[in-house]
């Protein structure tokens, strides 16, 4: 006799179920909460609910909870390797580059645990002899890149309460690292929860290790976190058993019990989507910057030139998913050192067996859109609503901002790029009635695009459908 499956929220009243979803997408969408961050209050709202969402966390997704009265982390376990998640390493909107990543890591080295403040001075004399051992990375204080992106760091971690600046200035130091300097409280805890890689990295001989269980071993597992963490979850692009676990009824339904999310089947996938907008670190549709409201008007254009009965789009197999994963940590693997690695201690990825072929999903396929289709509707874009609709930033290049806005579009599953143009992949169809747009005035004087909802008499479903049918976003779009 098995036992009856773990519901989600299972000690949670009705009453206080909303309050606890919330608590949930707060931990899911900020890496660290504290006091402050992501602002006064949350830290408490969340730790109520704290030994229900441990269980609840471990249960479902096989996650670990760390939660203190100084701060919570959720602690995730990777199936695979996301590109998408360097959006986390930013500081004031700007990702870190490879430099900033390298000297946070070896800030984070540089802290003894006996210490609990430490002067900048101080910790650049730790930090550059490691930083220049290192080739093509360094460090010079008088090179004004450099400084940038030290600076860019511990402001990272002082945004995290890793450090808490008690005395001068990053600024004055900045200005003038002969006579500037600033000290800083070290939390030790927080610089402990930061960075938790499934294996040592000094011992990995290649990026799978980071990587902490196969897709096969656990599929009901691995559909929860697809579901989680990505914008959607196809089924062409996942092995047969894991497809199998997200058609499988309950599954879903137990993370929208978790989460307070909306359920969306098609035949072509699963999602979650939210109507409030905020469980993701890209919105999308709406009011944001040049680069997201552009996407919106891009597939307008895209969906218009799809039901062209004009046009034939050709339609071509879209790349597997475990050879973009196969793709990432061969590129990350190129820059992997060799030297300092303990023999006797490396992790090494085993060799697998390919799949047969009657094991391996069929390829699923997408219109394919030539990249001067592109371009041109692109041009068409600036001259409809003017280049100052697009921010100072783009309003003279619209070929960089297309780029952007293909690669948001593929971090968001919509459009997939390759070589000469994209594919469109089936969750994109949900936007085609985005309209979205009429040039209005700012306060400063410059256009800004505006989205716009449908009118009400059209019979096509809204962006968060919370039906259930598994048919396609053609065939919805017949209906």
């Amino acid at each position: 006799m098995t036992s009856p499956r773990a519901r989600a929220a299972a000690g949670v009243s009705v009453a206080d179920l909303g309050s606890y979803q919330q608590a949930v997408r707060r931990v899911l969408t900020c890496d660290l909460i504290t006091k402050e961050r992501p602002r006064p209050g949350v830290l408490d709202q969340v730790l109520r609910w704290a030994d229900e969402m441990a269980r609840d966390f471990r249960e479902l997704l096989g996650y670990t909870l760390i939660a203190t009265t100084h701060h919570v982390r959720l602690v995730r376990r990777l199936d695979v390797l996301d590109d998408t998640q360097q959006s986390i390493f930013s500081r004031r909107g700007k990702p870190f580059d490879r430099r900033r990543l390298a000297y946070l890591c070896l800030v984070l080295g540089s802290f003894q645990r006996s210490r609990i403040e430490i002067s900048l001075a101080d910790l650049v004399r730790i930090f550059t002899p490691l930083a220049n051992t290192i080739d093509g990375l360094g460090f010079d204080p008088a090179i004004g890149s450099h400084k940038a992106a030290i600076v860019d760091v511990l402001g990272w971690l002082v945004d995290r309460g890793a450090l808490r600046l008690s005395d001068g200035s990053l600024e004055w130091w900045a200005r003038d690292t002969e006579r500037g300097d600033a000290l800083y409280d070290i939390d030790h805890d927080i610089c402990a929860v930061l960075f938790k890689p499934a294996r040592p990295v000094q011992h990995l001989t290649s990026a799978a290790g980071l990587v902490h269980e196969p897709p096969h071993s656990n599929p009901a597992r691995r559909a929860r976190r697809l579901l989680v963490e990505f914008p959607v979850a196809y089924y062409a692009d996942v092995e047969p058993e894991v497809a199998d676990a997200l058609r499988a009824p309950g599954l879903a339904e137990d993370l929208v019990r978790f989460t307070g999310l909306v359920l969306e089947r098609r035949a072509e996938g699963v999602m979650l989507a939210d109507p409030g907008g905020v469980f993701t670190d890209r919105p999308f549709p709406g009011r944001g910057n040049a680069v997201s409201r552009a996407a919106g008007l891009l597939l307008a254009k895209i969906a218009d030139l799809l039901e062209d009965p004009e046009h034939v789009p050709e339609p071509l197999p879209v790349p597997a998913l475990a050879d973009d994963q196969a793709d990432l940590v061969s590129r990350m693997d190129a820059g992997l050192p060799r030297d300092g690695i303990v023999a006797e201690l490396a992790w090494s990825p085993s060799e697998a067996e390919p799949p047969s072929p009657d094991d391996r999903p069929a390829p699923a396929e997408a219109p394919f859109v030539e990249r001067s289709r592109l371009e041109t509707m692109t041009t068409e874009l600036y001259d409809e609503f003017g280049a100052a609709s697009f921010t100072t930033t783009w309003q003279q290049d619209p070929r960089g901002l297309l780029d952007a806005v293909i690669g948001f579009l593929s971090d968001l599953m919509l459009l997939r790029p390759v070589p000469g143009g994209v594919l469109v992949l089936p969750a994109a169809l949900r936007y085609r009635n985005i309209r979205a747009a009429l040039p209005t005035r700012s306060s400063g004087g410059q256009l800004a695009l505006v989205a716009l909802p449908e009118p009400a008499t059209r019979k096509d479903p809204p962006l968060q459908d919370p039906r259930t049918q598994e048919v396609s976003y053609t065939q919805e779009e017949e209906r």
